[in-house]
């Protein structure tokens, strides 16, 4: 790749003048929709086929395990090679395991180990799109539209993760899992298309390359570990949704607690996303610079009361009300902590910045559905979500005693100069 000549944008100019962000927008949201789909039809069918939590359970950890052992490889790669093309690969091998899932459907010998098999190479997948998806955006826009293309970005992405969910109950009660896992390769294989249109305007500076793999990632590291801003904020993350985090309950709830066959499963998942995008409707309207880290830990404490009222709710329409509000949160909170890392990491480490920064995220969702689902077969889903829900508002104390430059830095610019 190499620099681009185009002149320094103005931040007041829309992020959407830029061809190649829309087309980056739109591969992107084909494969948010794939990957939503995918995760309800799984998440049902494995529950239908063992009425077990833990099995709910294993269906995260088959994804965690190869993201985890993928860390280093995958963020050193990122950012010594061309990212648009790291992640084009990574969705092929998502259009792969929707298509050996579509087979295990039609087949019907798998049964839930076929599932983990797949999932096992889906998270090895995963283990790169994330980080090259993250790294990529600063390539794509200016500097100074970063945070405005950060929050487009977010909105849109949960604004796929309404639809995903719902298409994915509608499909499976229409067509079973032939017929869904089929619109997901069918999205991936979109995606890729889309994606190897996009122009890479303003390129990154050459990679690492001296030392061992093991040297460059130390690197990585080891500026993690220098910056508390970086360091706090995705480890917040991690925790908070490890510990707090109820989507992996939502099978349980749909069927035990709430009664509610898959296309409510569907509508509990887009509840959440349906807070978000309302919030990401208002972000991008009135957008904020200041006071941004205590803004933060108050967005990730309502999450946590959020879903303290979606464990304790037996109402449908109050569940659905907790999970948006949740959402809401939860996407202030991703548009702070995504705009604070971008904001001050190098372009050079990018790769590995976000490669850690994904496996937290990872961590907090994949490891967030083994902790559930094991704290639902050890104390049942009520029990196991309310303490959840108690130990993420235990986390935001615990984190603004320890990271205090976090909670007390004023803008996004102000992030890089943090030591």
């Amino acid at each position: 790749m190499t620099a681009s000549s185009s002149t320094p944008a103005d931040a007041s100019e829309s992020v959407y003048r830029h061809p190649g962000f829309v087309s980056f927008l739109i591969a992107r949201v084909a494969a948010v929709v794939a990957t939503q789909v995918q995760a309800v039809v799984v998440a049902w069918q494995v529950y239908d086929q063992t009425r077990d939590a833990m099995a709910l359970a294993y269906v995260g950890l088959a994804q965690f395990l190869p993201m985890l052992f993928l860390l280093m490889p995958a963020g050193d790669l990122i950012d010594r090679f061309d990212r648009r093309r790291i992640l084009a690969l990574s969705w092929v091998v998502g259009a792969v395991c929707s298509g050996l899932l579509w087979w295990l459907s039609g087949d019907g010998t798998g049964g839930v180990t076929g599932i983990y098999a797949v999932l096992v190479l889906y998270g090895c997948s995963r283990a790169f799109s994330g980080p090259a998806m993250q790294s990529l955006l600063p390539q794509i826009v200016p500097r100074a539209q970063l945070a405005q293309a950060i929050a487009a970005n977010s909105m849109l992405m949960r604004a796929a993760s309404i639809g995903g969910p719902l298409l994915g109950g509608l499909l499976y009660a229409m067509g079973g899992g032939e017929l869904t896992y089929a619109v997901c390769c069918t999205c991936f294989v979109l995606g890729v298309l889309l994606l190897l249109r996009v122009a890479v305007a303003y390129a990154k500076a050459p990679g690492p390359t001296q030392g061992t793999m093991w040297q460059r990632f130390g690197e990585g590291i080891a500026f993690i570990r220098s910056r508390p801003i970086v360091l706090g904020t995705i480890s917040l993350d991690l925790f908070a949704v490890l510990l707090g985090g109820v989507v992996a309950l939502l099978p349980i709830y749909a069927q035990d607690v709430l009664h509610v066959g898959p296309a409510g499963l569907g509508a509990l998942r887009s509840a959440m996303a349906v807070g978000e995008v309302c919030a990401g409707l208002f972000l991008s309207v009135r957008p904020f610079n200041r006071n941004v880290g205590r803004t933060m830990f108050i967005a990730v404490a309502v999450f946590g009361v959020a879903n303290l009222v979606f464990a304790l709710s037996t109402l449908f329409w109050l569940s659905m009300a907790a999970l948006a509000v949740a959402g809401a949160a939860d996407m202030i909170s991703v548009y702070i902590r995504g705009a604070l890392v971008q904001f001050s990491t190098p372009d050079n480490m990018r790769g590995r910045v976000n490669a850690v920064n994904m496996l937290f995220i990872g961590s907090s969702n994949e490891l967030g559905e083994l902790r559930a689902g094991t704290s639902a077969s050890w104390l049942s889903v009520v029990p196991a979500a309310v303490v959840g829900s108690l130990c993420t508002l235990g986390v935001v104390g615990g984190w603004m005693l320890a990271f205090q430059p976090l909670r007390k830095v004023d803008r996004f610019e102000d992030a890089a100069n943090v030591r």
